[in-house]
């Protein structure tokens, strides 16, 4: 079972968000390049205090929103990762159990001296609140961002659970009655679509679905994630993923393994792309040895770092 989140409040005061340009300048100055579309959508969900649902490949982006979002609102980021199995006391609550034994043993110790009772061990002090509870705690200051993180990985019963939260921001614990967020939270909910969310959940979301970025998009991600990268590189290395896109491979690179790729190169001294530099780093881009396999053994890799260097070299 996942720790219990302890997150930390920022400081930092809230932007002015009154447009959309202006949402989409703030993404940028916290290091999140938007297009309009994505922007829009945000802007969106804050100002009708609707949850966003985000759909599209791993590794473009859709959890740093939740991220960025926490960052430039100034307030506390509470992630919740959902995997096969999560149930109500991971995600929202549970009793601790040990804690209330132990004072179940001291009142007998004391024969109900300290003025407690029984019925005390259910009361709030005895709660571990996990990410979903956390969520709507009215001693927020601000309200927080709650990340519910590849929602599509838990089972249909799990995201049943989340209606209530969703459509009204609130839990339902039978010991205590329905506890109700004062003021909702920004919610982003990602999904690799690894199956479908049901329609029930979906009505209550805003909806958007991030594609892989265009060359000119992913040139702008680049240089905004990894300033010190050299300019030939960036290309080199933008225009190369973009090529390998396009092949038949089991799990296309994403936007995350473009920058780590582009940093693993920078951390070999790399100015240029090479052949054998893209090969000796080829782990950083690519993940499953099926999809290395292919690309090194029918010299893939030689083909398209050839084909980049001679088309941007043109260019």
């Amino acid at each position: 079972m996942p720790d219990e989140q302890s997150p930390t409040s920022v400081a930092e005061p809230a932007p002015q968000l009154d447009t959309i340009e202006s949402l989409r300048s703030a993404l940028e100055a916290h290091r999140y390049i938007a297009d309009r579309g994505l922007a829009t959508a945000i802007f969106l969900a804050l100002k009708r205090q609707r949850p966003l649902l985000l759909e599209g490949e791993p590794g473009v982006g859709k959890t740093e929103v939740a991220r960025v979002l926490a960052d430039m609102l100034g307030t506390t980021l509470i992630r919740l990762q959902c995997y096969e199995g999560i149930d109500q006391s991971t995600a929202v609550y549970e009793w601790n159990y040990a804690r209330q034994l132990l004072y179940i043993r001291m009142l007998e110790e004391t024969d109900h001296d300290t003025g407690g009772s029984i019925r005390d061990v259910f009361s709030p002090e005895f709660l571990i609140r996990r990410p979903l509870l956390q969520a709507i705690d009215a001693s927020h200051e601000r309200a927080p961002v709650l990340l519910i993180d590849e929602l599509d990985r838990s089972d249909a019963e799990f995201e049943a659970y989340l209606l209530e939260l969703l459509s009204d921001f609130q839990v339902t614990i039978p010991e205590l009655g329905t506890l109700r967020a004062e003021t909702p939270p920004v919610v982003i909910i990602t999904s690799n679509r690894t199956r479908d969310i049901h329609d029930a959940l979906r009505r209550r979301c805003l909806y958007y679905w991030i594609d892989y970025p265009s060359l000119e998009k992913e040139y702008s991600i680049v240089v905004t994630r990894v300033p010190d990268a050299p300019d030939v590189l960036a290309r080199q290395v933008i225009a190369f993923v973009h090529e390998l896109r396009g092949q038949d491979l089991f799990k296309s690179p994403g936007v995350s393994e473009t920058l780590d790729w582009l940093e693993s190169l920078l951390t070999l001294g790399q100015a240029e792309l090479t052949e054998g530099a893209a090969r000796d780093s080829i782990g950083a881009l690519l993940k499953y040895q099926d999809d290395i396999q292919k690309v090194t053994t029918s010299n893939l890799i030689g083909k398209l770092v050839d084909k980049v260097r001679t088309s941007l070299t043109r260019s």
